[in-house]
């Protein structure tokens, strides 16, 4: 086989493989993502009092027209039966009043993380109590119509003690306690009546 002299074979013989760029290496692979795990208030027993608590913001939204007919059916269907928060929170999570449904975690990031319970199964604010004073002054207030107004003064002394305590003990009544004192004052200014009308024309 001849050899051309500036270094090439003759044409058509087999020329020796051109040593190219080294090969490069197959970049790694990215890891897996950590698997999700679904916040534990999810999987939360729920309470009767949570289902009827999600069955009450069903309620509101099929009245608003949020909800069809053969929707609030269905959903009221699973929110009966649902065992857990999370299976409540999906029935809901479409709709203004509803609760949120958990946020997903990897488990590197799961830790002593605390959840907020959902609005919808907070348990309701407990209520005022009532003065009783305020109560009894509403009462006394009430009996001076068929009692010709005798228990005015009563009504207006229980009234005051009513409202000073309801203000002090930050209860309810006292709308009943001025109730009751304008009742016994009108009993009051009648007998007031009546007697200066006998003093002068009697």
């Amino acid at each position: 086989m001849a050899v051309q002299p500036w270094g090439e074979q003759e044409f058509g013989a087999a020329r020796p493989p051109v040593p190219g760029p080294p090969p490069m290496p197959y970049p790694a692979m990215p890891p897996a993502a950590p698997p999700q795990v679904a916040m534990p208030q999810s999987a939360m027993r729920a309470a009767t009092a949570d289902r009827e608590r999600t069955v009450d913001v069903l309620k509101a939204a099929f009245a608003e027209g949020r909800l069809s007919a053969a929707e609030y059916g269905e959903r009221f269907e699973a929110a009966s039966t649902a065992q857990t928060y999370g299976q409540l929170a999906r029935l809901v999570a479409d709709l203004p009043a509803g609760p949120m449904v958990a946020p997903q975690m990897t488990v590197a990031q799961a830790g002593p993380v605390l959840v907020p319970v959902p609005p919808t199964f907070l348990a309701p604010p407990p209520q005022r109590r009532t003065n009783a004073v305020a109560v009894t002054s509403l009462v006394l207030g009430l009996l001076c119509v068929p009692t010709g107004g005798l228990l005015g003064v009563p009504a207006v002394i229980t009234g005051h003690i009513g409202r000073r305590q309801a203000a002090e003990r930050n209860e309810e009544g006292d709308g009943m306690a001025v109730t009751g004192i304008v009742f016994g004052w009108l009993s009051i200014a009648f007998w007031a009546t009546i007697m200066m009308t006998v003093a002068v024309f009697g």
